[in-house]
């Protein structure tokens, strides 16, 4: 790669865990509409967009509802979802994060959120971590989710930076495809499952080395 200029980040799963609150708003979603939904069925949603993600869970229960039906459904699990998330704090920050941010802001290299969520930047000031950032791409900045490279290719434009210049880390498929789609160094993080799609697989951030990019 070229020298290394900025670490951009997945959100969910890489940052901090919120899966399991995904996961019950999603599951109270699917159990209004009559579709059983489980753990396994969860897994299928990683890092896709909201709107993808009911698509999904209508497909497997072979449903069709209204767009009515549909956008109401949306507001309400989002609703749900951050009702669940009010009590995150910097001790739900997944090993390493903390020290990696500080060492990356202390050596000059940029920092950039790259997230399919909506609530990017409401959950990144819970974390007390948001002025880190130097940029937050989240499911509001794209046209196309991922996926599509368009959330990180916003993002190292948002930079001034070409993707060959940045490390994006992901703990889903999508993710790990639209980085490689567009581009960048891909570190998969904490997801064994797609360790061979990625350049790097970590099982969490202690074990990623800045000096290794220098």
């Amino acid at each position: 790669m070229d020298k290394l200029k900025a670490l951009i980040f997945d959100l969910d799963g890489v940052i901090v865990t919120t899966e399991h609150n995904h996961f019950i708003a999603w599951k109270r979603t699917a159990e209004s509409l009559g579709i059983p939904f489980e753990e396994e069925h969860n897994e299928l949603l990683k890092g896709v967009s909201r709107v993808d993600s009911l698509k999904k869970i209508l497909e497997l229960g072979s449903k069709t509802i209204s767009t009515e039906e549909f956008n109401a459904l949306l507001i309400s699990k989002n609703e749900f979802y951050v009702d669940s998330i009010q009590d995150l704090n910097q001790s739900d920050l997944l090993p390493g994060v903390l020290s990696l941010l500080e060492e990356a802001r202390s050596k000059g290299i940029k920092l950039g959120i790259g997230s399919s969520s909506k609530n990017a930047n409401f959950i990144l000031k819970l974390l007390k971590i948001d002025h880190f950032f130097d940029v937050v791409i989240d499911g509001n900045g794209v046209e196309h989710p991922k996926p599509h490279p368009e959330v990180f290719l916003n993002g190292a434009k948002a930079l001034s930076l070409a993707p060959a210049e940045c490390i994006v880390f992901e703990d889903a498929a999508s993710g790990i495809t639209a980085a490689k789609a567009g581009g960048f160094i891909a570190i998969a993080v904490g997801n064994p499952n797609i360790a061979e799609l990625a350049d790097t697989y970590f099982n969490d951030l202690t074990e990623f080395s800045l000096e290794a990019y220098a």
